[in-house]
């Protein structure tokens, strides 16, 4: 498990701008059943996250004309049991971190997988949600 100095303010550049952090399984079952769409950003501490995936999550938010109706994070190599449980729920694709996800009434209709976000750029990782919304949303 990553030290708590080293995830904590990584998880408050998603917190801090309207996701719910989700810690627990419990959590994770409440979150992603929820009615409409839900946006889910698998963090993690890998170079990607901070330079394009957390970086195009908030610039697709911030900048769409359709948004998600509930924002949600999990952190992997931390919150190891939310995680887990999270992935559930984005079967049948493999374990990926970071990852980005869009759920809508339960169920899966839009990911972004681990290799769809190395090697992008913030605003292509933006683009690519920002046309998930505006399907979805």
């Amino acid at each position: 498990m990553y030290p708590s100095d080293i995830v904590l303010p990584m998880k408050a550049e998603l917190t801090n701008n309207g996701f719910e952090d989700l810690s627990t399984p419990d959590a994770v079952n409440v979150a992603l059943k929820q009615s409409g769409t839900t946006l889910l950003v698998l963090n993690s501490v890998c170079g990607c996250s901070a330079g394009t995936a957390r970086p195009g999550v908030l610039r697709a938010v911030q900048n769409a004309t359709k948004k998600p109706d509930h924002l949600a994070t999990t952190f992997a190599g931390y919150d190891m049991d939310a995680v887990k449980q999270a992935r559930t729920y984005l079967l049948p694709y493999p374990p990926s971190s970071p990852a980005i996800a869009l759920l809508k009434d339960g169920q899966l209709v839009h990911m972004i997988e681990r290799h769809m976000i190395e090697g992008r750029s913030a605003d292509m990782i933006a683009a690519n949600l920002q046309a998930a919304f505006e399907q979805h949303c």
